[in-house]
Order: structure tokens, then C-alpha cells, then sequence
């Protein structure tokens, strides 16, 4: 597996200030966050014979360095449940990636096909998130996801890197934390997981410093026990010349 310092200089090469979804994946399984099994396929007969090995159902999303808001160009397809499935997801992605392209006045390239990932049971739902600023350096995001990121912007900040400490203060101070806990007869959260996640993202960022902004969204948390899983992940760098110290 390629390091991230090597992702990110083939990134900075072709002009990307962000990395591809199987590279920030590459990245967070080296630092030991849990995410679901994932391959990459440029041909439908490869995505096919792919995603039947990682097993059914499994999502489909376009892998190209021109498009960055995958779902906004019809680049996903979720719930995939078969080898037709498969093949008939493939070919509406591509579709959608052209006209995409033509819709911006821009060649979409197509070449990396789609990346394959295993349907993850969902589980509550979190964010895990860093930005950096320019006076205090990165800092690292956490709250529940979906609505009460959007609407209640119920998150809670630490600057990085964290201490365990930290981590789990973090998860206490979300208006929301009660949900982790366990409410009207729901089990309790796998916190400790959770704690596990917040400082391998800590930690990820410490030693790359050119991470620029990072999502984990959703991130889902599963009973005590069960774990968690890193679902989506989004990493922005800064190219050389800028890189964040």
C-alpha cells in the first residue's frame, strides 16, 4: 500500500487538491480506521467479479479526478444487490459522468472507473471532521450526523493532536450525546470505538500536516462492541508551496 506522503504527491502531479476516494481509504486503513472493504474496477466485467468477491449488496461511485461532488453528477448508486445490478449501476454512472461533463463544459475522465465498497448496516450516525486554521492549526470536528449536523450544528471542537481525554470529553459535549448513550430502550454505543476513531484521525493529521480539510460523513457507530465504521471519507490538501505546518 502506498504511503500518504506518496498519495499525496501523485495527487499535487496531476493538479488534484484532494485525494481520490480509494486513496484517502488507502490512508485512514493504514492509520487502523475501521472502514468497509473496498476495491476499484475500471471495466463493468471487472466491477462485477469485484463486487462479488467483497459480497453482496455493495455501493458503486465514480472514481475521476474531475469530479469531486460525486452524487451531484448521479455518480452513486447504493444497495446494489446483484451481478446485473452491478453492471447496469456501472453503465448509468458512466452516462451521467459524460453528461456531467458536458453540463460543465468539461471532458469528465473516465479511465479509473468506479470505486466498490460494501454496504455498510447503517448505525448512528456521526461526523468526524478537521479544518485547519492559519493562527491555530488543525483542529478536529466531532457530532452526530444528518440533521443534527445541518440543522442543530450540534459539534464540538479540540485542536489536534488529541489526548484520550480530549476524545472522550468531546463525545460528552454534544447536546446529542445522550443518543450514544442509549435512550428510550436503545442500547448503548460503542463509544469506546468511537474514541478509538477520533484519535487514529488525530493522529492521521499530526504526522500529515498537508491535510487541509477532512470528512469522515457518516461515520456509524454500532452497539457496545459492535464498533464503528468510517463510510465516506473526503480529504483536501494543500499543494507544496502551502502545505500547513
Amino acid at each position: 500500500m502506498k504511503s500518504a506522503k506518496k498519495i499525496f504527491e501523485e495527487a499535487r502531479e496531476e493538479g488534484r487538491s484532494f485525494v481520490l476516494e480509494h486513496e484517502a481509504k488507502d490512508i485512514m486503513s493504514s492509520y487502523g480506521i475501521p472502514i468497509p472493504e473496498y476495491d476499484t474496477a475500471a471495466t463493468v466485467d471487472e466491477a462485477v467479479k469485484k463486487a462479488s468477491k467483497i459480497g453482496y449488496p455493495v455501493v458503486l461511485k465514480i472514481l475521476s479526478k474531475d469530479v469531486l461532488h460525486k452524487s451531484d453528477a448521479g455518480g452513486v448508486k447504493i444497495n446494489l444487490k446483484s451481478d446485473d445490478e452491478v453492471r447496469e449501476a456501472f453503465d448509468e454512472i458512466m452516462k451521467n459522468a459524460k453528461e456531467y461533463g458536458k453540463k460543465n463544459d468539461t471532458e469528465v475522465d473516465l479511465s479509473r472507473g468506479v470505486f466498490i465498497s460494501q454496504f455498510a448496516e447503517m448505525g448512528t450516525e456521526v461526523i468526524v471532521g478537521v479544518t485547519h486554521d492559519p493562527q491555530f492549526g488543525h483542529a478536529l470536528m466531532f457530532g452526530l450526523g444528518g440533521i443534527f449536523v445541518e440543522v442543530l450544528k450540534d459539534v464540538t471542537f479540540r485542536l489536534i493532536p488529541l489526548s484520550q481525554t480530549d476524545a472522550r470529553e468531546m463525545i460528552g459535549e454534544i447536546k446529542a450525546s445522550k443518543i450514544l448513550e442509549g435512550v428510550r430502550g436503545q442500547k448503548p454505543r460503542d463509544v469506546d470505538a468511537l474514541v478509538d476513531v477520533i484519535m487514529s484521525v488525530s493522529k492521521m493529521v499530526d504526522e500529515n500536516p498537508e491535510i487541509r480539510e477532512l470528512d469522515c460523513n457518516p461515520t456509524f457507530v454500532y452497539e457496545k462492541g459492535k464498533g464503528a465504521l468510517v463510510v465516506d471519507a473526503r480529504i483536501l490538501i494543500d499543494d507544496e508551496e502551502n502545505a500547513s505546518h
